[in-house]
Parts: structure tokens; sequence; C-alpha cells
């Protein structure tokens, strides 16, 4: 066994002020020892002299100063543990060249102010945990253009061949269903980015109503919210124009469509607006009226996503890999600390599928460095052992 294994693991703080030090007394940090130095030169001492074992060092200091990238190369220079280094900084003194270089030097994160507990916890802990992985120089220098292996392509057919002739039956039900309550198609699709910022056509079976944002208007005195939230939907509406403000102001059509029947929607506005409202898009109301009862059923159950299969067959997706994300999400994970995820197959099920569900809330920053994780360690083998988890996660409850 490692005898640092056994040690108080310590996350080192270099020249951080007052307000960051208090800040640090509240985080919750795995019970490691937040340890305060002076300067890069008293962090050296110490850790030789007492043989700390230092998990992780935040450095408050500007990047191109004797505490910023001048330390993280010396550190290196001097062979010491490699562990995760991140800056404290204001945005305004955060510009990319700067950023690129502190991130070529071997630089973790940067970490702006005002600090948030909850985001230091959860990215902190994080490359703690997982920085052995996410810093492997092999995995790395194995990167490129991702290419399905062929045995992965195989299992994918196979599995999602065999899965779509078990479960015809449930299509064909489920298929009536959607007919007979509603008019409209029983499939739509959304646009998603893939492996390599892919852009395909994302199938699910339709839940909702195909005109069910102007059936919104005749529900209006329901509204829980306030006369703003009110007012947006009325106009949104009343003008029939289902575009974003982004899209909106800049005068172009829906950049972020969802496609059914003769209706489109903004899968942007409608996924912001349930997130700030904790319900449906415009209205607060114990049910949603977008969706049918049969939707309802369907989504509960996860069946609205089995029309996904055939998005395997076709080879937009995998049975296992990182879930392609709507077109304004991918647009924010263009930077090389998220750009990672894009190198490995898009998938149905995945690592961050499993590695949560029924431990609690997860936050986006830790399901993305999962993505992260998984791009750097995906393989068949760990493609079957993320299968056979994701059965008994099912039955967890959160549904993430």
């Amino acid at each position: 066994m490692n005898p640092s294994a056994t040690m108080q693991q310590i996350i080192a703080l270099v020249q951080c002020s007052d307000d960051v030090k208090s800040f640090f007394s509240l985080c919750k940090l795995q019970q490691r020892k937040v340890q305060y130095f002076d300067s890069g030169i008293d962090l050296i001492n110490q850790w030789e002299k007492q043989k700390l074992n230092i998990v992780a060092i935040v450095s408050q200091n500007e990047i191109l100063s004797i505490n910023g990238v001048a330390l993280l190369e010396v550190l290196q220079k001097r062979k010491m543990p490699n562990v995760p280094f991140c800056f404290i900084l204001n945005y305004k003194n955060l510009n990319q060249h700067n950023a690129q270089l502190a991130l070529n030097a071997g630089a973790a994160d940067f970490f702006a102010l005002p600090l948030k507990i909850k985001n230091v916890e959860t990215r902190l802990n994080f490359l703690i945990e997982r920085w052995g992985e996410l810093n492997s120089k092999k995995n790395i220098k194995e990167f490129a253009p991702y290419k399905t292996p062929l045995i992965k392509r195989v299992f994918d057919l196979f599995f999602a061949g065999l899965a779509l002739l078990c479960l015809s039956p449930l299509f064909l039900v489920i298929y009536i269903l959607i007919r007979l309550e509603s008019k409209g198609p029983v499939f739509y699709y959304s646009l998603r980015v893939g492996t390599g910022y892919r852009i395909f056509k994302f199938f699910k079976f339709r839940s909702m109503y195909a005109d069910a944002d102007k059936r919104l208007k005749e529900l209006k005195h329901l509204n829980q919210y306030n006369v703003t939230a009110e007012t947006t939907a009325d106009t949104k509406i009343a003008d029939e124009d289902y575009r974003c403000d982004e899209c909106i102001n800049a005068g172009i059509g829906c950049k972020f469509p969802i496609y059914a029947d003769d209706h489109q929607w903004c899968e942007k506005d409608y996924i912001l607006n349930k997130k700030s409202k904790g319900g449906s898009a415009f209205f607060k109301l114990k049910d949603d009226p977008r969706i049918t009862k049969v939707g309802k059923f369907i989504r509960n159950t996860s069946i609205d996503e089995l029309p996904q299969l055939w998005n395997v067959i076709i080879g937009d997706m995998s049975i296992v890999g990182n879930r392609p994300l709507p077109l304004y999400e991918a647009d924010k994970l263009t930077t090389d600390k998220y750009a990672l995820r894009f190198l490995a197959p898009a998938g149905i099920t995945g690592l961050w599928q499993v590695e949560k569900r029924g431990k609690g809330e997860m936050s986006e920053e830790e399901r993305l460095l999962l993505d992260n994780v998984y791009a750097q360690n995906h393989s068949f083998v760990n493609d079957i052992k993320l299968i056979l988890k994701t059965i008994p996660a099912l039955f967890q409850k959160e549904s993430v």
C-alpha cells in the first residue's frame, strides 16, 4: 500500500486572501485538510521537508505571476507529485491567451470570483479523485478522430437489432395508443451533437400534443407564475413565434428546433424556461397540458427513448457512450476542457447515468467531467461493464 494513501490529504492554498480562506473553511472537501502557504517557495519547502500529502493546489494569483504558471513549472522541474493545480481569478483578468498558456503548462481548472461553494466542492473533489485518469498521458496520446471499432459496431447492431425485434410488439402498442389519443406523427426528432461535433436527427416517441403551445393560451388563467411570466407566455402564443430570444434578436430562424407534425418548437427556450421555473415551459400547473396521457407514461418509463435504437442501427449512436447534446449546449463546450467528451462515441447510456444514480443530485459540471473520464477510458470491456451496471441503476430513485 502507498504510505501517502494513509496520510492526511491536504489541499494547498497559495497566497490567498482572507475571504478565500474563510470560503474554503465552509467547503465540504471529503475530510481533506486545507492548509495555507504564503508563497510558492513556502509551499515547496514545507512539502519537501514535512513530506506532506498534498492532493491539490489552489493559487489566487495571476497566471503569469511567480505563483502562477511559473510555480507550476517549478513543481514539474523538481519532480514534485503531479496534482491538480487550479487558479482563482477575476474573469476580467482572464484572457484566452493566458488561459491557453496555463492549460498547456498543466493547469487543471479556473475558479472565477465570486466563488460558489457547490461549484468549487464538486469540481475540486472530482479533480482530486479522478486526476490519474484525467491526466493519463498514455490515454491522451491515443486520441484521434473517433472511429467505431468493429467489435463495438457489431455489438451495437446485434444488441439494437435484437432489442428492436423483441420490443416490436411494445412499439406497435405505443404506436397505436399515440395515434388514438392525439393527431400528429408518432415520432419526432430534435437535432443533437454527437461524436466529433457531428449533428444528427435524434428520434423519440412523441409525448406531447402537436398543438400543445397553442392550447396553453386557453389555460393561462391557471398560471401560478407572476405577471411577467404570464405576459411572456401570452406573447409567445399570440405571435406564434417559437424562436428563443437569441434567435429573435439575431433576426434568424430557430437554430435549436424540435420537429413534429407541421409544427416546430425551440428546444432551448423550452428547456431553459422549464429549468428556471421548475415545471412546464410557460406555466406551473399540476399537470403539463402539453403532455398526453400516453406521453406521461412513456416518459416516466423512459419508453419514449426507445426509438434511439434506430439511431444506433444507422450509426449515429452506440449503445454505450456520452449522451448527445442539444445544439445550444454543444455550442458552449468547444474549449479544451470539455471538447474531450466529443472524442468518444455518442450513446444511449453511459458513465454518468450509472455513476451518480441513487447518490443524490448531480451538477452539470460533474456530469461533463464524467463525460471526459469516459472519453479517456472507454473500451469494449468497459462498455459491457457499464451495461451491466445500467440495469440495477434503473431501480434507483434519481432519474439522471
